[in-house]
């Protein structure tokens, strides 16, 4: 008796849980209650229904997040056009960059990563889109390959603080460091061609094939377009600006072996530095 008492016990407890949680517990407690005749009925009857499942609690549904309406392109380079316009100078063309969100790649960035060095420099130097070092900085061609970018102008007499401009033509790290889709450059460049505007240097040093294909819009390879004299003339320039491709520093330092072709181009734009009167630094 002690051990049927206590199995009752135990039983109506469970079904006090399961009604607590919100399960239909009516049929198991009319059986249960039931004098032994009746709870045979009732359990004859419970087998001729449908199986039920009552002890399975299916989850809440959850809510799909909405999605992030991003501009579309048009609107996204004419919003750009129009900040990019209204900047009269580099301080003011940054805080345009950072205003501007017709880039998706803001949204999984941690910086935005504009420029680096002397604003009224006569050299400015253009890369691709920001690394995982630039994004943790804020600031372009950091880390190893911009460690080596500074060993490689000193010896030549530049220097990123003395007479050397630094940007982008992506203000953003593309996610895993992947190489920029047309479209996140297209919505870039007006910032881009603004700057060059802006600062009108006297050579443009652009660096690795997103940037010489977003900025001279052409689709040859470095090793293509690296080693000669080319020109920039799109926007609101006074003059052509004379402009050159290099290899760039992080391209290098996966293939240590093509140095000797950055070199070669070091070499090149000494030379035409000094033609055009450009003053340096003394190096060994």
């Amino acid at each position: 008796m002690e051990n049927t008492a206590a199995s009752q016990d135990a039983a109506r407890a469970l079904l006090a849980f399961w009604r607590a949680a919100g399960v239909d517990m009516d049929d198991a407690e009319a059986v249960f209650t039931a004098r032994p005749a009746a709870a045979s009925e009732a359990r004859a009857q419970n087998q001729a229904l449908p199986a039920r499942v009552p002890f399975q609690i299916e989850p809440p549904t959850p809510k799909a997040k909405p999605k992030a309406k991003l501009q579309p392109a048009d609107d996204a380079v004419n919003t750009a056009r129009a900040l990019a316009a209204a900047a009269s100078n580099v301080a003011e063309l940054r805080a345009a960059v950072e205003k501007f969100e017709g880039c998706a790649l803001r949204a999984t960035a941690r910086n935005t990563v504009f420029s680096d060095g002397v604003e009224s420099a006569p050299i400015l130097i253009l890369g691709d889109a920001p690394r995982k070092d630039e994004d943790e900085q804020g600031k372009p061609f950091v880390g190893a390959s911009g460690q080596m970018l500074d060993r490689m102008l000193a010896s030549i007499g530049l220097d990123r603080k003395a007479n050397v401009l630094i940007s982008n033509t992506i203000f953003w790290r593309p996610p895993g460091d992947r190489d920029p889709t047309q479209g996140e450059a297209v919505s870039c460049l007006p910032f881009v061609e603004r700057l060059i505007e802006l600062n009108q240097p006297k050579l443009l040093i652009v660096m690795g094939k997103a940037a010489a294909n977003a900025v001279l819009q052409r689709e040859d390879t470095v090793m293509k377009l690296r080693g000669r004299k080319l020109a920039y003339n799109r926007g609101g320039l006074k003059a052509p600006v004379n402009a050159m491709v290099m290899l760039h520093p992080a391209y290098l330092l996966g293939r240590p072996q093509q140095k000797r072709l950055a070199w070669s181009d070091l070499l090149f734009a000494e030379a035409w530095l000094e033609e055009l009167g450009v003053e340096r630094a003394a190096h060994p």
